[in-house]
């Protein structure tokens, strides 16, 4: 099996909704995010997934989300922008955009702070 794996970061402010706590009010994080991918073959070319094309789709979900308020952005102003929420958001909609017979996202990371993280993954 083989694995790919790319990194990537944005900037956004959120607050928990429904937490007794510092996180109920509005914060900002520096937020980390990364995605695997496997194969478990490579292409005509040794390439298990062309790192820029996994770059590009992540770049441009981190748009909708970068310097904004979370709790007004889709679909967190519906759900709340938790770090989980964040990865299983990233999760979906890279893999509705990569995944197919050969290739599939496995992981994506959501870090918050440096000793923070949540992550969704397949089983």
């Amino acid at each position: 099996m083989y694995e790919v794996m790319v990194r990537r970061s944005f900037s956004s402010a959120h607050n928990l909704r429904g937490y007794h706590g510092k996180c109920e009010d509005l914060h900002g994080h520096n937020w980390t995010v990364e995605v695997a991918a496997q194969a478990e073959v490579l292409n005509e070319i040794g390439i298990a997934l062309d790192f820029k094309e996994l770059k590009k789709i992540l770049e441009g979900l981190m748009e909708r989300l970068d310097h904004k308020y979370l709790n007004e952005t889709p679909p967190f102003d519906k759900i709340n922008p938790t770090t989980e929420n964040i990865a299983k958001f990233l999760f979906d909609e890279i893999s509705g955009k990569i995944n197919d017979e050969k290739v599939r996202i496995t992981r994506v990371d959501v870090w918050e702070s440096e000793g923070s993280r949540g992550s969704y993954f397949a089983e």
